[in-house]
């Protein structure tokens, strides 16, 4: 499985175009969706789903116009689902004091689900505490796509609607049970080694 950085996306969030031949899935859709669609081009690939990391509007913002033109679902954690459709919810109007919203996701997935791309996995690992349905997704057990669960640098604010410190930090310390030396792909800033960036939280 092959993983390209959107970035930059709007408010500074990581979009990942992912690829496994001609199939093709995006995460956190914060890029122009005519940049991901051309990205895909490119590739030679087509998309076929929309994963979330979790419901901020940082994360969603070309949600619904790479639905549009793909016809592609979206899938995200069950837990986070009302977030798509409230701004209080996912946390635009906190910043902005104005709504911003999409459409409802078409799939929810839960914990220890396994999503196909191509002849390739995706294993969703429900890591909640940023918010609660917060996840990060194992790709091929080669790599990790973090969302705002885990930077190389820190970690994501838990001050947000349904963010909660004591699960985050429970949720981090499960991620000590995965293969140390897997690279990560964050919601924001750079990649590194899982084991790095547990150490960098540790250290804070």
């Amino acid at each position: 499985m092959k993983i390209q950085n959107l970035y930059p996306g709007s408010w500074g969030s990581n979009c990942y175009l992912l690829t496994v031949d001609e199939h093709a899935a995006v995460v956190d859709p914060s890029a122009n969706a005519a940049a991901i669609q051309n990205a895909a081009k490119i590739a030679g690939a087509r998309i076929e789903m929309i994963l979330l990391t979790h419901g901020h509007f940082d994360h969603i913002v070309s949600a619904d116009a790479l639905r549009d033109v793909t016809h592609a679902p979206l899938w995200m954690h069950a837990a986070d689902a009302p977030m798509m459709t409230d701004a209080h919810k996912n946390g635009f109007y906190s910043f902005f004091r104005m709504d911003r919203v999409c459409r409802k996701a078409e799939q929810t997935f839960e914990d220890g689900d396994k999503l196909m791309l191509g002849d390739e996995t995706i294993r969703v690992l429900h890591t909640p505490g940023h918010s609660p349905g917060s996840s990060c997704f194992l790709c091929n057990d080669e790599f990790l796509i973090t969302g705002d669960t885990l930077f190389a640098d820190g970690y994501g604010r838990y001050d947000l609607w349904g963010g909660d410190r004591e699960v985050l930090f429970t949720s981090l310390q499960a991620l000590r049970q995965l293969p140390q030396q897997l690279p990560i792909y964050a919601g924001h800033g750079n990649s590194d080694t899982l084991g790095a960036a547990l150490d960098n939280v540790l250290y804070f």
